[in-house]
């Protein structure tokens, strides 16, 4: 196994990637001079309906697709192929098993953070990695906002910001824009704009998912 000094860690839904995504996945890793990426499509997130969301194999070709033009991007299927819920401290744990010794620097966004006090085992994952904060452009990481009091003390001592381009890009917003026979190019990679074309995702609810 390679041995890697550094490794950042970006999950999600991805439903479907986007350019905001990827952006924020390539800006961190060349912000913090990270060796590798990972790219972790979601399996059962506790904290998100996964009623309507599209089959996790689509997902999983989608981020592939993405990543491929990459080198330095690696696509996991670690939360696919768990059992029960996807729970970010059990992802991280099991990265540093693959990558022993490596530094782990999880990437999520102020949404993602606004929750982070009622992850699982939030203490044991501040212990285990970094945080990357990626926000829009202009936007300063503030602590002291009203909004961020349940984030602990602990989490701040380990959180790095990062303004990044593209964030106002939404997989919501691309599902929303192919059902209604919208544009979605220079939204998302070709290959994945591709693939959601040949596979008629998106369309109907009834259609999209197996």
């Amino acid at each position: 196994m390679q041995q890697l000094k550094t490794l950042g860690i970006l999950g999600g839904t991805f439903d479907p990637i986007h350019y905001g995504h990827i952006a924020a996945a390539e800006c961190a890793r060349d912000a913090f001079q990270l060796d590798r990426i990972i790219l972790v499509p979601s399996a059962r997130p506790p904290h998100k309906d996964m009623d309507g969301v599209l089959d996790s194999h689509h997902r999983y070709e989608m981020v592939q697709l993405a990543a491929q033009d990459n080198a330095h991007f690696e696509v996991s299927s670690l939360e696919l192929e768990r059992q029960g819920l996807s729970y970010t401290v059990e992802t991280v744990a099991s990265c540093l098993q693959i990558y022993p010794g490596a530094e782990i620097f999880f990437i999520l966004g102020v949404d993602a953070l606004l929750l982070i006090n009622t992850w699982k085992d939030l203490d044991r994952l501040v212990n285990l990695c970094k945080f990357i904060i990626v926000t829009r452009p202009g936007y300063y990481l503030n602590q002291n906002e009203d909004r961020f009091r349940e984030v602990p003390a602990s989490l701040w001592e380990k959180a790095l910001n990062l303004p990044i381009p593209a964030l106002f890009i939404s997989s919501s917003d691309i599902r929303t824009r192919v059902a209604e026979g919208k544009t979605i190019k220079y939204l998302l990679p070709p290959a994945v704009e591709k693939y959601i074309r040949e596979n008629n995702l998106y369309r109907n609810g009834d259609e999209n998912h197996d």
